[in-house]
């Protein structure tokens, strides 16, 4: 089986010393979690299209999730080691990044940004310690790139909401413990509802046939009167404006994510071509591939540098839309086409899981659409640019 923990991370701009002893430490640790828990078994359950739950215990035990959340028992990482988090993580498996997503960038972001301080303390210690799982219920069937167009209803009852309608693409809602359904009040306004696990009329079904992100499920939810106490209402969340600030930083990470896929897909090919031999001498000997693994590397280290300073960005204060969506548009669409040439280069042996490429270069195909599709983003980028919004939006 090919070894690419033999190959150095590139690092030919010397980024690692940009790094604080705290930040490395994390990234080695949740580094060591991916090499000796995640990849020896994901690949088995990647093909049987199951979530491994046998792993939860040593993630919750690399002292991750919350992110950059202080209090709750949350590590209050730097925004950088949240980054390389997401990075490591993906690295290893994308369905175990798309969980910490969810969990922490989704889930406990909501509820940190838009909670009441009851909330918080209601919900967060155990989410932060992975004792509870969270979901987060935004796309529906008929809106996904124009989410902000949700027809979830979420109607006004005494004391408590009623919430009817459909979402789809719900990452781990069907074993969550807890899912933030985003839906319309009477007046309109888009909030975030907390449904607890088991709440009568919630009906979360695992979506099959995926050729990507195999490990994790996405669910299709059908909401028919399910009732909910008002207090279960994110205090602070009042209009897609509320949302679309936990979208935001959410991309951070999704950019991360990108990296930590196209550096899995280069080190694999490093590794390859300096063992596969072809007419009397190794890959690593051609033109060609050479050519190809620099090109590669360019665009990693472009990656990079764009990772750490939307980072800092973000620790200052200073995170635009603008600037997670692009960052989160350009490195998707690098590790898509780093993640193809490393297949290539593998040539039959690429399209096996035993050699990891495979799996990452389907994986990226639901990064590549997820947080916002790289149309979207654009766009948000383009209207930054003109001035000129050229997609319909209504809060």
């Amino acid at each position: 089986m090919l070894d690419t923990r033999l190959v150095p991370t590139p690092d030919l701009y010397l980024l690692d010393a940009l790094l604080t002893d705290a930040e490395r430490a994390v990234r080695d640790r949740v580094r060591n979690f991916s090499e000796q828990h995640v990849l020896p078994v994901i690949n088995a359950y990647w093909e049987r299209a199951e979530f491994p739950f046998a792993l939860l215990p040593a993630l919750a035990a690399t002292g991750i999730t919350g992110g950059t959340l202080t209090g709750y028992g949350a590590p209050a990482l730097s925004h950088i080691a949240a980054g390389l988090v997401s990075m490591e993580l993906a690295r290893g498996d994308g369905s175990m990044s798309t969980l910490h997503a969810v969990q922490t960038g989704l889930a406990i972001n909501s509820i940190a940004t838009l909670g009441s301080p009851e909330q918080q303390q209601h919900w967060l210690p155990d989410l932060v310690q992975l004792n509870t799982i969270g979901a987060f219920a935004l796309t529906e069937p008929d809106h996904g790139s124009d989410a902000v167009m949700l027809e979830t209803r979420a109607t006004r009852d005494g004391q408590a909401y009623v919430l009817n309608g459909a979402k789809r693409w719900v990452g781990a809602a069907h074993f969550a413990d807890l899912t933030i359904v985003w839906a319309r009040d009477d007046d309109g306004n888009v909030g975030g509802f907390v449904v607890e696990k088991g709440t009568p009329g919630f009906d979360a079904q695992p979506i099959t046939g995926k050729i990507a992100g195999r490990a994790l499920s996405q669910a299709h939810i059908i909401l028919r009167d399910v009732r909910v106490p008002r207090e279960h209402r994110l205090a602070a969340s009042h209009s897609f404006k509320d949302t679309s600030r936990v979208l935001t930083s959410a991309r951070v990470g999704i950019a991360w994510e990108a990296l930590g896929h196209a550096l899995a897909c280069y080190e694999a090919a490093v590794a390859y071509v300096q063992q596969r031999t072809q007419f009397g001498k190794t890959l690593a000997h051609y033109q060609l591939i050479q050519v190809k693994l620099a090109k590669m590397l360019a665009e990693i280290t472009s990656m990079q540098l764009l990772c750490l300073r939307l980072s800092q960005l973000a620790a200052a204060d200073q995170l635009t839309p603008a600037m997670a969506s692009l960052a989160k548009m350009n490195n998707a669409a690098k590790a898509r086409w780093i993640a193809a040439e490393a297949r290539d280069m593998l040539g039959g042996n690429g399209v096996l899981l035993e050699y990891h490429v495979a799996r990452h270069f389907a994986d990226i195909e639901g990064l590549y659409s997820y947080e916002g599709t790289d149309t979207i983003q654009a766009l948000i980028v383009g209207r930054e640019i003109t001035g000129v919004q050229a997609f319909a939006q209504r809060a």
